[in-house]
């Protein structure tokens, strides 16, 4: 039996173990199983390893995409760049990373802008974010970044820059979410953008994928902005796992 998994915490609500369950059956692809491998700290993560010395494949998601690269043994060049990990393939006791984010973000995003490149807001600066910087980066767009304490990084604002100062939505028409704000089940919460200032210019990505569309993507989407949740990049980036993993 082939084994792959996912690591986080919490995985109470995961679309990966579905989406390869689902995959698997589909495909007619025997022998192989994923399973969810929730773990308070990732000082726990060799743990797994040993117990399950078949696997071949994990997917790591929020908050270890960081915390995790310690682990490896060697890191793929362009996952080195991005300085996050969500991809790990086990091959003879060895662990390589990869970054599937940003191959699923930003085949979606590129569909989802079309030849348009506007200046783009990023929300949140953990792990998430650092495929999406790369990948706006490489796609020649300017990027500013909103962040809850902006001490972490002078070029960074905070959402209280944002709200006293309507010019930033005024010159910057993509606001990319990349917190979990707003994730079930807690999907009455936003970040703080002020809607009032969003108008039929905007675009909205919003990685979360659970609700369909979320508090940020309905209340910006009621302006006239266009709006887009995170499944198709998850489907990507699964689908970009599955070839690292063969």
């Amino acid at each position: 039996m082939r084994k792959f998994g996912l690591i986080g915490y919490p995985l109470t609500h995961s679309f990966s173990k579905k989406y390869f369950a689902s995959k698997f059956e589909k495909e007619g692809i025997a022998d192989c199983q994923y399973d969810l491998y929730e773990i308070p700290d990732i000082s726990l993560f060799p743990n797994i390893l040993v117990e399950n010395p078949g696997l071949e494949g994990i997917n790591v998601t929020i908050p270890y995409k960081e915390k995790v690269i310690p682990f490896l043994d060697e890191l793929d060049p362009a996952c080195q760049k991005i300085g996050a990990v969500n991809c790990i393939k086990i091959q003879e006791g060895k662990l390589k990373g990869y970054n599937t984010d940003y191959i699923g973000f930003r085949q979606s995003l590129e569909v989802f802008l079309g030849i348009d490149k506007p200046k783009a807001l990023v929300l949140g600066t953990g792990g998430a974010s650092k495929a999406v910087i790369q990948a706006l980066t490489d796609m020649g767009i300017d990027f500013l970044m909103v962040s809850r304490n902006s001490s972490e990084n002078p070029g960074w604002i905070t959402y209280e820059d944002l709200a006293g100062n309507p010019k930033i939505l005024e010159s910057h028409h993509l606001i990319i979410n990349t917190t979990p704000v707003g994730t079930f089940p807690k999907t009455e919460e936003m970040p703080e953008i002020n809607p009032k200032y969003i108008t039929g210019m905007h675009k909205v990505y919003d990685l979360v994928y659970n609700p369909e569309k979320t508090f940020l993507m309905r209340s910006l989407e009621a302006r006239g902005a266009l709006v887009k949740n995170g499944l198709e990049m998850l489907q990507l980036q699964a689908e970009a796992a599955w070839k690292i993993w063969n």
